[in-house]
């Protein structure tokens, strides 16, 4: 193998290598992408979840639903 072909062979790889660096790239851009749309709607999630709690003990406990009416039986 002659310098030249060595020198051709290098360069072909250090392209390939830089496309491929560059796909991995925008792979890894758009998880992370997907990642903090995840964390945003856990985040709105568990503020959810935390104010039906909230509002959950706060309500009347035990009593009887409006439509009872112990009159009837």
């Amino acid at each position: 193998m002659t310098t030249e072909e060595r020198i051709a062979r290098l360069e072909e790889l250090a392209y390939f290598q830089e496309t491929l660096l560059s796909q991995l790239n925008d792979a890894l851009t758009g998880q992370q992408k997907q990642l903090d749309a995840l964390e945003k709607r856990l985040e709105d999630l568990e503020s959810n979840v935390t104010a039906l709690l909230d509002a959950s003990q706060e309500g009347p406990a035990n009593t009887l639903p409006p439509h009872y009416m112990p009159e009837r039986y």
